[in-house]
């Protein structure tokens, strides 16, 4: 909206407050269905007198303040993407399941679109289960292709934790729709990968890429643990994701592993 068509658009916002003809339930949900335009209404409504119409006001000024602080960090996000823009497809790649005593290793590599406008992408683990939800549904709608890759806890077993990671990974990568230019790996350099890599450290707080494989990989294998637990009740996979709570610990004890364990994980347990 250019500067004429704004000023018009406010003063004809602030003749319609003088003559009464806006609730502050019209009020209300004009501001909350804004979209880019909030701005411009909150200008418009601040002239109103109100008190109830000054709760709104600021109200959506916190709003449109959170949402610009927002904006700012999702832009420090995507200095790794600027400072490789040069390469049409960069894929980010995370992997989620090193740790547990049940389950795959998941890895996902994704590839954003340059212009990404997905705001509150983060590392999975600074995320509520909903918002990883949320995410996820947007970032595999938008991204330009994404590959998830897996090992199996009986790989694990066989090849150890970090080369079944790195198997994954190269799984991950060769599911992608699109051969990516460059990966943008969380931490580590994945062996027997042709394409050019950046290992950052803490990469899935620093790179937008990163932080969507990681809400990727995390949310898939959340739902995978989900599926664990109907087959094998009693560990309580579905909240524990194989994790070495108490309770999974107790269970273990009391019905022995499952097909799912890794048994290399399991020495301190008498497996």
């Amino acid at each position: 909206m250019c500067e004429e068509k704004k000023k018009n658009f406010v003063e004809k916002l602030g003749a319609q407050l003088e003559r009464g003809k806006m609730t502050l339930a019209q009020m209300d949900d004009t501001l909350k269905n804004a979209g880019d335009k909030l701005a411009d209404y909150i200008k418009a409504f601040k002239g109103d007198a109100r008190p109830g119409a000054k709760k709104l006001v600021d109200k959506y000024q916190k709003t449109m303040d959170r949402l610009e602080e927002e904006k700012k960090r999702i832009f420090k996000m995507k200095e790794y993407e600027r400072r490789y823009a040069e390469y049409e497809y960069i894929a980010g790649i995370d992997e989620v399941g090193r740790g547990p005593l049940a389950g795959p290793v998941v890895t996902c590599a994704v590839i954003l679109p340059k212009d990404c406008d997905i705001l509150y992408i983060n590392d999975s683990k600074q995320l509520t289960e909903k918002k990883r939800e949320e995410l996820y549904e947007e970032i595999t709608a938008k991204a330009i292709s994404y590959g998830i890759g897996i090992s199996s806890p009986q790989r694990i077993d066989e090849i150890n934790i970090q080369q079944a990671n790195f198997e994954a990974m190269r799984e991950s990568i060769a599911n992608l729709s699109v051969i990516p230019d460059i990966l943008l790996n969380d931490a580590v350099t994945i062996p027997e990968v042709r394409i050019p890599q950046v290992p950052i450290i803490k990469g899935d707080t620093k790179s937008i890429s990163i932080a969507a494989a990681s809400i990727v990989a995390k949310v898939f294998r959340d739902r995978l643990m989900a599926e664990y637990d109907k087959q094998y009740p009693g560990y309580s996979f579905a909240s524990n994701k194989g994790y070495g709570s108490e309770e999974h610990i107790q269970a273990l004890k009391k019905l022995g592993p499952t097909p799912i364990h890794r048994k290399s994980f399991l020495h301190n347990f008498g497996y």
